[in-house]
């Protein structure tokens, strides 16, 4: 990186407590013009308050920024002043509106006025439109609805309308959080080669990701927080997977690695059997799965990975497809009979299916097993809270009280806590859809090390993920998955990552 660019943005001595919790210790550090700078850093490490003292969100006990030359106290920084100095977001919740087109899209929060009279000049919001998507390079129609773009494109129009009013001379600050994490492999491609081209053209870039293999292909610096403070701004050209593990963590960590594990003995008998969803070399055979075994299920997105999963919890049916559980026939028409029957799901998308935001941890975690608090009619709480303490301390949920908003919870916090809901109640199967997604690398570790602590006593597991390293580190056995198929078993040293996308791309060819 050219260390003669002038200097984007220059954080300060930045300071923020919330009671007694230091957010933030006086973190300091600088991003030049047209890099693109990695922040990074565990649950707790203070990046997303940076990030919301940036935006005008929190206001900081103490501290500077420096936006382009001008200085302003981080103790007072609005909403509106941080955009006016030319701070921008993007935020890891879809901000477009998908029911909208590109253009109306880009009319919203623009400069530009569109009303002329009562009437919309339709034909001019049209052409400025397609200036802008020009200028981007993103290949989309400003007539296109939104929601039919894909989820790359979409984020790079959100980028778009965030970035459309500033000129070459102004500079804005691009700040970005979590982009991918709802991206296949292919659209992270896509949106990455977009931020290097960005960036290339002279924008500064500030990537939030807990992906590290992205850090170490597209960013200029890395800036790690720990525990609210500095660790270090370094060139990503000093960094390895390794390393970057290190820094976040504070130690050094072996990679996800269940390899040396694969030929632990295994409880006799299955736990689960699938028949009906086998193809190609598989056609008319059955799968299974054993008591504490980990069998991963790899393929591209809307290869039915995730339908298999829904379909086992109860929630779609597939009448060619039949499924035993311990021995007996497990057609469970609602998730009620799955979960009675030992079954537990933890969903991809869990702000929308999982975690309940408005109410507390402790009723996130005991949402499936309040009737057991319940006697001669009455709730007893005291009880309830009693197991549920004990169970945020088991779990590793980090958290101000067990009465905390889940809301209030860090993305990785919060999978813990929807983790100790299901596997308090010692599940037979447990399906897990992408449990690592938008999860930082230190609550990764811990997460697996509570399913491997239950598959020690015996519990099944299934678990779909577009990581494919990941999948073959912690997978037993991985089932690949096309059009609803399974065509393809991988077992032993084949369980490899490399092996695994080959499979993958295979069946597409």
């Amino acid at each position: 990186m050219d260390t003669e660019r002038p200097v984007a943005l220059s954080v300060s001595g930045v300071a923020k407590s919330f009671g007694p919790t230091r957010a933030l210790r006086g973190v300091s550090f600088d991003v030049r013009r047209g890099e693109i700078h990695a922040l990074l850093g565990g649950n707790g490490s203070g990046k997303s308050t940076m990030i919301k003292v940036l935006a005008g969100v929190h206001a900081a006990d103490a501290g500077e920024v420096t936006v382009n030359g001008a200085q302003l106290a981080a103790t007072g920084l609005s909403p509106s002043a941080a955009w006016d100095a030319g701070l921008r977001f993007v935020h890891q919740q879809s901000s477009v509106f998908p029911h909208l087109t590109v253009a109306e899209n880009l009319c919203l929060g623009s400069s530009f006025t569109p009303v002329a009279g009562i009437h919309i000049p339709w034909r001019e919001v049209r052409r400025r439109a397609a200036e802008v998507l020009r200028r981007f390079e993103i290949d989309a129609h400003p007539d296109d609805q939104v929601g039919d773009l894909s989820p790359a494109t979409q984020t790079m129009v959100a980028i778009a309308r965030a970035l459309q009013d500033i000129d070459a001379d102004s500079q804005a600050v691009l700040v970005l959080d979590e982009p991918t994490a709802s991206l296949s492999a292919h659209e992270v491609d896509v949106l990455l080669a977009s931020l290097r081209r960005l960036a290339d053209d002279g924008q500064t870039i500030i990537f939030v990701t807990h992906r590290l293999d992205e850090v170490l292909e597209v960013a200029d610096q890395v800036t790690v927080l720990r525990d609210g403070a500095l660790v270090t701004t370094v060139p990503r050209a000093e960094l390895d997977h390794e390393r970057l593990v290190e820094l976040i963590m504070g130690r050094s960590v072996d990679r996800l690695a269940a390899g040396a594990e694969r030929t632990r003995a295994r409880e006799v008998g299955e736990v689960l059997t699938i028949a009906g969803a086998t193809g190609g070399s598989l056609e008319g055979t059955t799968v299974s799965v054993r008591p504490g075994e980990i069998v991963g299920i790899a393929g591209l997105l809307g290869s039915g990975r995730t339908r298999l999963l829904r379909q086992l919890f109860g929630e779609e049916s597939r009448p060619e497809v039949t499924f035993e559980l311990d021995g007996r026939p497990a057609s469970f028409r609602t998730c009620a009979e799955a979960i009675a029957a030992g079954v537990a799901y933890v969903p991809e998308n869990r702000a929308k299916d999982a975690s309940f935001g408005e109410l507390s941890v402790l009723e996130n975690i005991s949402l499936p097993s309040t009737r057991q608090y319940f006697r001669w009619g009455k709730l007893r709480h005291r009880e309830e809270s009693r197991r549920v303490t004990g169970l945020v301390r088991e779990f590793l949920v980090k958290t101000e009280s067990i009465g905390a908003p889940m809301g209030s919870l860090s993305g990785g916090n919060q999978q813990k806590v929807v983790m100790a809901r299901w596997l308090s109640k010692n599940p037979r199967l447990l399906l897990l859809d992408e449990p690592s997604q938008g999860v930082d690398v230190g609550s990764r570790f811990e997460i697996w090390e509570l399913v491997r602590r239950a598959t020690e006593q015996g519990t099944a597991v299934l678990v779909v993920s577009s990581d494919l390293e990941e999948l073959a580190g912690v997978s037993d056995r991985v089932l690949v998955l096309e059009r609803g198929a399974i065509v393809a078993e991988v077992t032993g040293d084949e369980v490899d990552e490399s092996n695994l996308e080959r499979l993958i791309l295979e069946c597409h060819v």
